[in-house]
């Protein structure tokens, strides 16, 4: 689910940065270097929609903390993660609904809603995953995603050096063996995710000028996909513990 979250906002990014101007909506990082060079060479709408972006995206980040906040469970995938997807498809069917009206023509305010809305969705997106706690994963930037990742391959060849060499003591080792059976998994993720970002961005970039309306529904799919997935967790949930109890 976290692979299609990360599908979804390479797309937004593509989308947002070909079709709106060249700003990105899901990654800050890249946002905040376009509103400085925008600041720097005194381009007065570039600066608009790369603020636009940083500010939809602040919202939706504490809009989204504010919605995962209010749940107590401590599943795996609470149910208020869920309701955070589900605001944020919300958001992607209002972003898809005006991006399907206004067609190829774009005014200026169309596209400065668009921007506020896809950068309320990403930030939802992102406060949702990081609540989720899983140390190292962000669906919306990829630098921490490869840093981590990286960070997980030197732990795990050190681990394995170490648990051929045997140098480490019995306890040590004991440590080691079960790290190694999670990094293999944390690695696949963190690959996965830094695969599937760029490969929804590259998606995003070669339909955009082929078929901008297709390219639009695909985050919004994206992340109803995510949302049906968790309302079926937690109904398969509840019928186990009714049915052991």
């Amino acid at each position: 689910m976290l692979c299609l979250l990360a599908w979804a906002a390479g797309i937004v990014d593509a989308v947002s940065y070909l079709g709106l101007g060249r700003v990105f909506t899901a990654m800050m990082t890249g946002n905040t270097v376009l509103l400085a060079l925008a600041i720097g060479q005194g381009e007065s709408m570039a600066i608009l929609r790369s603020a636009l972006a940083l500010a939809g995206f602040s919202v939706g980040a504490a809009t989204g903390a504010f919605i995962v906040s209010r749940g107590r469970s401590r599943d795996e995938w609470p149910p208020s993660v869920t309701a955070a997807f589900a605001f944020e498809a919300l958001l992607l069917a209002g972003f898809t609904a005006v991006w399907h009206v206004a067609g190829s023509t774009l005014t200026t305010g169309t596209t400065n809603l668009l921007i506020v809305l896809s950068g309320l969705a990403m930030g939802v997106q992102a406060a949702a995953v990081r609540h989720l706690g899983i140390p190292g994963v962000a669906t919306t930037y990829l630098t921490g995603t490869l840093t981590s990742l990286m960070a997980e391959l030197v732990g795990w060849g050190r681990a394995l050096a170490g648990a051929s060499l045997r140098a480490a003591s019995s306890a040590e080792r004991a440590i080691d063996a079960s790290a190694s059976l999670k990094w293999p998994q944390r690695i696949g993720l963190l690959t996965g995710i830094f695969f599937v970002y760029a490969l929804g961005a590259l998606v995003g970039g070669a339909l955009h000028a082929r078929s901008s309306t297709l390219v639009a529904w695909l985050p919004f799919a994206a992340v109803v996909v995510v949302v049906v997935n968790g309302v079926m967790r937690h109904r398969h949930a509840g019928h186990g513990s009714r049915g052991g109890s």
